[in-house]
């Protein structure tokens, strides 16, 4: 007779709540989905588009019963959109109304280390930090969130957080109205409870034949699996770095910590639809059960109107991508994810772990090794490409620019990037797991860009301790 020696530690953790959750139809989705606003800005003296954001404490209600203690930018939760185009110089003025240190990292932005808003650039109580760059990147949905050392799940489930979107010149016939066709939808799990844009069983009112949805994974470890209740398939159209080459029809799109997906959903006149997240699949017994992997949740109903305005079909090809060629690679390195190290090392504020050439290409081979949990990889600066998920052609929604991917236990992920600009040798970008818990235990390292022939410096730890002024 075989026996299942399994049973007794699943009944277990079912008992601590970690067995697999089921919402299925027992959503109320009672409250319209909020849409962030959009950011104002204004123009200053030198020409660039100016922000203001304020990191604040506040309280909010979810719809769950009773107010929490929450933060946001501007508002009690989560924060405005901002949107510049490609070529704009832009600055924003980040003011911390908080009580504690606090940072914000402009995640999938291309800018200069001092720029990046990470764990070397914290913004101490009643201090404002102005960043200024030049945005530089093809269209994108990016976003923003606190990066202090040893404290970003803290600052992110808070509610600090919210969308950048870039804009270029590209001229593709996609839903593109804010709010109404062309939809921010930020994703976190708060409390066993799934909300989107802060809305706790959300629905969206859709008045044209199809909507873009702009999707982000801001949750502190869980990995979604999205499609349409009745598996109808949609458009992906753009990853985290921007638009694919091609239109993909697929009815599932798997975000893990971090990764964005741009969708297009196509409805029929009077109709409901429940976005759902789906089981993963990460064929490992601890990262389903601790990524949320077995999980059934609805997460949003589109409520179609009775009369729907036209929307153009969704184009065969979006925006060309130019490969990077690995054979022109300066060097491959390689990277091993284990308990909460990488290369064996955990993350120290004063090391630098990798020093890369700037106007060069590098290769890195990630591999997740050791207790069975997943990880989610994010480079800071670059949009990098996949070549290969151990060893075979990535799929189809892998086929554009990404920062961030989804490492499976024991599978190695090699992709290519290059180094263009923005050399600087005391200042570090990060590299790191984006659940928030693994990053704040030490699974994160950094590193310097520096001019050819030109040797490292040593990143400044006495900022971190003190903030800025």
């Amino acid at each position: 007779m075989r026996r299942t020696y399994w049973a007794l530690p699943v009944l277990l953790l079912a008992g601590c709540g970690l067995a697999q959750t089921n919402t299925v139809g027992e959503v109320e989705f009672a409250h319209r989905l909020r849409v962030p606003p959009l950011a104002g800005s204004h123009l200053d003296d030198q020409g660039r588009r100016v922000f203001d954001l304020r990191a604040q404490a506040g309280s909010t209600d979810f719809g769950t019963g009773g107010k929490t203690s929450t933060w946001g930018f501007n508002g009690s939760y989560l924060g405005p959109t901002l949107r510049a185009k490609r070529g704009e110089r832009v600055m924003v003025n980040v003011v911390n109304g908080l009580a504690e240190t606090t940072s914000v990292h402009w995640h999938g932005m291309h800018l200069p280390a001092r720029m990046d808003g990470g764990p070397h650039q914290p913004i101490r109580p009643n201090a404002t930090w102005s960043p200024t760059w030049t945005v530089d990147q093809p269209a994108a949905t990016l976003w923003y969130h606190p990066h202090p050392h040893g404290e970003t799940e803290k600052h992110v489930s808070r509610g600090l957080a919210g969308m950048f979107i870039v804009d270029d010149d590209t001229r593709v016939n996609l839903p593109r109205e804010y709010g109404v066709d062309d939809v921010p939808m930020i994703v976190q799990d708060r409390d066993d409870t799934v909300l989107v844009n802060g809305t706790a069983g959300p629905y969206l009112d859709v008045r044209t034949e199809r909507v873009r949805l702009r999707l982000l994974n801001a949750s502190s470890a869980r990995v979604y699996n999205f499609g349409l209740a009745d598996d109808r398939p949609f458009a992906l159209v753009g990853t985290d770095g921007g638009l694919l080459p091609t239109a993909h029809g697929t009815s599932r799109i798997r975000l893990s910590p971090g990764e964005r997906a741009e969708i297009v959903v196509e409805v029929q006149p009077g109709e409901r639809v429940t976005l759902r997240s789906y089981p993963v699949e990460l064929d490992n017994f601890l990262s389903d059960l601790f990524n949320g992997g077995n999980d059934t949740l609805d997460v949003l109903e589109l409520r179609a109107a009775a009369d729907l305005a036209p929307s153009p079909a969704v184009p065969a090809r979006l925006a060309p991508i130019a490969r990077l060629d690995p054979a022109s690679a300066a060097t491959t390195r390689e990277f091993t994810l284990a308990g909460r190290k990488i290369n064996g090392r955990g993350m120290d504020m004063g090391r630098i772990d990798a020093v890369v050439t700037r106007d060069t290409t590098e290769i890195w081979e990630i591999t997740k090794r050791g207790d069975g949990t997943a990880h989610s990889f994010h480079v800071h600066d670059v949009q990098f490409q996949v070549l290969s998920v151990d060893g075979e052609r990535p799929p189809a929604e892998l086929g554009g620019w990404k920062d961030t991917i989804l490492l499976e236990p024991d599978r190695t992920v090699r992709i290519v990037a290059r180094f263009a600009d923005y050399a600087d040798p005391d200042v570090p970008y990060m590299f790191h797991c984006h659940l928030n818990k693994h990053e704040d235990q030490g699974m994160m390292g950094q590193f310097v860009v520096v001019e050819p022939g030109q040797e490292p410096g040593r990143p400044d730890t006495h900022s971190h301790r003190n903030g800025h002024g």
